[in-house]
Formats: C-alpha cells, structure tokens, sequence
C-alpha cells in the first residue's frame, strides 16, 4: 500500500525488453533506504527491487509492461518512486495500491496563474469511479479531480508538485499511468449484489446517496 506522495525521482539507467517481459534499472535521486523484496511504487506500479544499492533493479511481467506505461520507458526519464507505507507512516495522500487500472492521455494541459491544469482522457469504465473533488492516482501522484465529463478528468497541480515529480515533464499526448480510489470499487461491490449491469452512479442513486 502506498499513499501517492512521491518520495524522490529516479533516472533510468536501462530499460531492456524481452519476451519474458522487462528488467527496469532506476537509479534514485536521493537516497532511498531499499532492501531486496521490498516494494517500490515505479509511476504508480507497485514493484519488487530484486537489488539494492544505488541502483534498483526491478522485473517486470509481460502483463505488467501491457498494462502500465512501463514498458515504453527509455534510458534517462523520470520516473515517480515511493517505498511502500509502513503502519506508523501518516497517511498524508490517499489508499494506493500500486495496481493500475487503466493507462490514459493527457487530451490539454494549460496554465491558470500559478497552477497548470491537466485535462487526462479516460473510458467510461475508469471514469465511473471517478468523482469531483475525490481522490485519482496519476503515475503514482495523489490528486485530487476539479472536474469532470464523460470523456475525462481534470486535475489542478501546484508547483511543488508539478518540481517534485515527473509531472512537469509530460505533454499534451503523453501516455500516463491511472489508479482510481480503491473505495469507490468496495462501495460498488457492496451495493451491486444481483444489478451488475448498474453503474456506481446509478447505484447510488438508487440507494439515496444522491440525487
């Protein structure tokens, strides 16, 4: 579990492909106290360090790199790390698990005084669980939605966060990785019972929780 307050930014010393899926080298730009088999948030993918040291290595599957935006890294990006939260962290973001759910775009990104926005395109099926003001992972870093249609999702990002993270990087088209709040999937698995063909919304219309 992570809380997607990222930690340091890492360099990727190599990225080799192969069949059997990908060997990802990182090397943090700050120290990180990582031991082997721990686990390492990499943009948002919750990995497994197989070395320690200053350079990380980490394996990832054939279903990891499909998945994710991992498998189109390149030597010398940026990447967001954290290490996985401990039971005496505080849990200054939200619930991470580390397991993507879908890969988006960003469709715009513009500046509005000291913040830039970014506009992220997503399916239907990722965006049902997301709601304005709520909770979104985007490769790794908890934001928080300022809006919302049914096509995508907006996100405002302050300068700290846009100088701390890989996200003042990316570009209108870049691929990045989402998560939604893991709670929005437990509150639809609890009231979906026999109406599967019911979306989250739907249902809590129907139960009351909104108009």
């Amino acid at each position: 579990m992570f809380t997607g307050l990222i930690e340091t930014l890492g360099i990727i010393a190599s990225a080799k492909r192969s069949a059997n899926g990908m060997k990802l080298y990182v090397k943090p730009l700050s120290e990180m106290e990582v031991q082997i088999g721990d686990s390492v948030s990499v943009n948002g993918v919750c990995l497994t360090a197989t070395t320690d040291g200053r350079t990380l290595l980490f394996d990832l599957s054939p279903e990891t790199v499909k998945s994710s935006n991992l498998g189109e890294l390149k030597a010398n990006e940026r990447v967001n790390l954290e290490r996985a939260l401990r039971l005496s962290d505080r849990l200054g973001g939200h619930m991470v698990t580390g397991h993507v759910d879908t890969v988006g775009t960003i469709k715009d990104r513009r500046q509005a005084g000291e913040y830039t926005l970014y506009t992220f395109s997503a399916s239907p099926e990722t965006l049902k669980y997301i709601v304005q003001k709520g909770s979104v992972a985007i490769d790794g870093i908890s934001l928080t939605v300022t809006g919302i249609d049914n096509q995508s999702f907006s996100v405002s990002i302050i300068p700290h966060t846009l100088t701390a993270t890989n996200i003042g990087e990316k570009k209108r088209g870049d691929k990045v990785n989402i998560e939604v709040d893991i709670i929005g999937k437990y509150v639809e698995k609890l009231l979906v019972g026999n109406k599967s063909s019911l979306n989250l919304g739907e249902l809590l219309r129907e139960k009351g929780f909104t108009d």
